[in-house]
This record gives structure tokens, sequence and C-alpha cells, in this order.
């Protein structure tokens, strides 16, 4: 399929040696990051800003191996050619219209990946032993999210939440030399709920496709139905999770900054509901969606900055 479609491949440009890693999904990486920083800003007074560079280039980069990875490997099984994109979810579409960038990609992976951990190992020398577990458990997530994890359900649902929520934020404050707090695993939270919902309703418009390629995530084993009351519980679980938080002591009161971001999840989960099988009604509250997950955990690090 690969040989075919290079005959009439067209050229790449500069969007298509990016288009792998796809980039404007990183800015939630970015997000994630700032909102460790503001814990460690609010617990000690104060952040690295050079250490929050390294940081903040590592966490970009275990996100661009991840979706290096997921790119190649759904070109090889020949899922691209079955999928219908939308701006959220299929893919960037790269290697079907690049086929000879499909090596490019996979090194793209691996080669990020190396950095990441290259990185990683000089935190860990310069913060100790604190950051392994989740260093350990990063490398482990990016490696089998497209190989292993995307056959199993309710390990498939939660492990884009353990990345941007207790890897990258808890991960982040360790880094930045705080130690192990209530506070970081608290502000984790909210990432780690929207982040499942987020990969899961872009699960919804590809399930014939996935079906096809042998995955097995929620809407393929359950239904879209199930699928949509799963949604809806991680939105009511991320919004529970702040007041909670707030009401223990473990964040300030104006961490509940993030709780402005209620209506795009009001939005998001009452189209979700109530079509969840019509792709076309899907595509707004799957922009709303991603409106979401970046601005609840900006909001969120706003609130701490300002405490």
């Amino acid at each position: 399929m690969a040989l075919e479609l290079s005959a009439t491949a067209e050229p790449p440009g500069w969007r298509a040696w990016l288009g792998p890693i796809r980039p404007a999904f990183l800015l939630l990486s970015i997000c994630c990051v700032l909102l460790g920083a503001a814990v460690v800003h609010w617990t000690r007074g104060g952040v690295d800003w050079q250490r929050l560079g390294l940081v903040m280039a590592g966490a970009l980069l275990a996100h661009a191996a991840v979706n290096a990875f997921n790119e190649w490997a759904d070109f090889q099984n020949g899922l691209d050619a079955r999928t219908t994109r939308t701006p959220f979810s299929g893919g960037s579409g790269t290697l079907p219209r690049h086929p000879q960038l499909a090596p490019y990609a996979l090194s793209l992976a691996i080669a990020a990946l190396l950095l990441c951990a290259a990185i990683g190992v000089y935190l860990l020398w310069q913060e100790g032993p604190a950051l392994l577990p989740l260093g350990l458990s990063g490398l482990a997530l990016v490696l089998s999210y497209s190989f292993w994890l995307v056959q199993r359900p309710w390990l498939c649902l939660i492990a884009p939440g353990l990345g941007v929520g207790p890897l990258m934020v808890v991960g982040t404050t360790l880094a930045l030399g705080a130690p192990h707090s209530a506070a970081a695993w608290a502000a984790s939270l909210p990432p780690f709920f929207l982040g499942n919902g987020l990969l899961l309703l872009n699960q919804f418009p590809d399930l014939e496709a996935d079906r096809w390629a042998g995955r097995r995530n929620l809407p393929i084993v359950y239904g879209r139905r199930v699928a949509a009351g799963v949604y809806l519980l991680l939105l009511l679980a991320a919004f529970a999770a702040l007041p909670l938080a707030v009401l223990a002591g473990w964040l300030p009161v104006p961490a509940l900054l993030g709780l402005l971001s209620l209506p795009l999840a009001v939005f998001a989960g009452r189209r979700v509901w109530h079509a969840p099988d019509r792709i076309e009604t899907l595509l707004p509250a799957m922009a709303c969606n991603v409106a979401l997950n970046l601005a609840m955990p900006l909001l969120l690090a706003l609130g701490l900055w300002l405490s």
C-alpha cells in the first residue's frame, strides 16, 4: 500500500515534516507543565525558570514521541487508509499523503523518546530518586500506548489522563525540587479526568476503523452510548475534584478559578449524551472538549499563581 501511494504522493513541505508529532496537540502538555510550576510557586514561593524550561522540553518530547509512534503504527497497520479524519481525530493524515516519510516518523519518535530520557536522567541526577517511578512510568506509557494499551479498554481509557495528569503535573513539581505534596496530586486530578475524556471522545468517529484494526477501546467494546456515560462521569469527576481539594485544604480558594471552564463542559456533555452516534453533531463538542482541556489547567494554574 505504501509503495502504491508513493507513486502519486506530493513532495512534502515543512508542515509534513512536523505532521507526525501533531504540533497543535502539544499545547496540552504546555498547560499541564505550567500547572505543575504553579503548584511549586504556591507551595514554595518561587520557580527555577531555567529548570522549568528543561522540564517543558522533556514533556513536549514525550508527547511528540507518543504522537509520532501512533502516526507510524496507524499507517503501518492500514488504519489510516480506513479512517475518516476530523480536526480532532484520525491522526494528522501526513503519512497517507507522504508515505515516504514513514521511516522518518519512526525515527522521529525514537529520537524524541531518547532525548526525553536523557533529560530525565539529568533531572534524576539533580533531584534524586523521587522522580524515578514517574519517569519510568512515562517511558512505558509512550512505548506501550500505540502497540498494547489500545487493545485493553480500561487501560486505554486512563492512559492519556495519567500522562497529562499525575505524570506531567506531579513530575514537574518533583523536577523543580518540590517534595511530594497533596497539592500536586490534587492539582493533577482535573487534567487526569479531562485527559481521559479528551481521548475517549476523539475515539467516537473512528469506531469502525479502529475495530477493523483490532483495537478494543470503550466505544468499540461497550458502544458509544455507554462510552458517552463514561465521558459524562469523567467531566463530573474533574469538576468535583477541584472544590473537594479546596475544602480539604490541599489547594487555595483562588484555585476555584478552574471552575470558570464549566460552561465548556456543559456544552460538550449535553451534545455527547444526546447524540453519541451522530458524528456531525459531535464535532462542536469535540472542539469544546479540546478548549476545556486547555482552559481548566490554565485557569487553575492562574489561581495558584494569584495565591
